[in-house]
């Protein structure tokens, strides 16, 4: 029996931190991005390079994953949906309309229809299965111009809570969760560094974080979200953060 984990925006940041953690325990991977990480190949990771924002054809993509599987061999599956983007740093009224929808279709929208999908395609496996929506601290607490970012993880959010409302009278439903992975070393993270004040007032205390060393490394990360997803203890629908630095 195999385990297996398909995941959007696996080729870098905390989407590689959590593959690397899932391949360590053996674990089939399937990543959904637009670029492909030659070091993810040679591991033996499947992975499909596709536009995510293609929301049209996100069901065909995902149906492709489902026809390589054998629901009969498989112990556990799970999707994370990790792809995202901060978008554009400032205030709102400064924001073009083509960058708010963006935001909202890569963070929100793909989670929704992928999730839509995997919950769908895994009706009738007998397998373990959940779901990981990666959200943010910033879901929950609202930061100057990052309106768009908070307000799309914050419907992930929700996402989570919802699905697992509708998942939990269903004999072996999907469990579904919500992790914010804390403040990690990413390309996002360099993004934030770079940013006016007058568009975003915290970036010193972001520029501080790296300074001083104070930001997650997507390792361990990676290790902390396998080891939730695996821990029997934690409620579907839960909303969780990373503890760390």
């Amino acid at each position: 029996m195999e385990q297996i984990l398909i995941i959007t925006g696996g080729s870098k940041g905390i989407g590689k931190g959590i593959i690397q953690a899932y391949l360590g325990s053996g674990v089939r991977v399937f990543s959904i991005a637009r670029s492909v990480d030659a070091e993810l190949s040679a591991m033996g990771v499947t992975q499909i390079s596709f536009d995510l924002i293609q929301t049209d054809q996100l069901e065909q993509e995902l149906g492709a994953i489902f026809e390589w599987l054998n629901p009969k061999g498989i112990s556990k599956i799970t999707l994370v949906n990790n792809a995202g983007t901060l978008g554009e740093i400032g205030p709102l009224e400064k924001l073009d309309a083509d960058v708010i929808e963006q935001v909202f279709k890569l963070n929100t929208i793909v989670p929704y229809i992928c999730s839509a999908v995997f919950v769908k395609l895994t009706r009738n496996f007998s397998a373990e299965k959940s779901i990981l929506n990666i959200s943010s601290g910033a879901a929950l607490k609202p930061y100057y111009g990052w309106s768009t970012y908070c307000g799309s993880k914050a419907a992930l959010n929700m996402l989570t809570q919802n699905l697992a409302l509708e998942q939990q009278d269903i004999p072996n439903g999907v469990k579904v969760l919500a992790i914010a992975p804390g403040v990690v070393d990413t390309n996002m993270q360099a993004q934030i560094r770079k940013s006016e004040k007058e568009d975003f007032k915290d970036v010193d205390r972001f520029v501080a974080l790296k300074t001083e060393g104070g930001l997650n490394n997507i390792t361990s990360v990676g290790e902390h979200i396998y080891q939730m997803d695996h821990d029997q203890t934690i409620v579907s629908g839960s909303i969780l953060r990373v503890e760390g630095k």
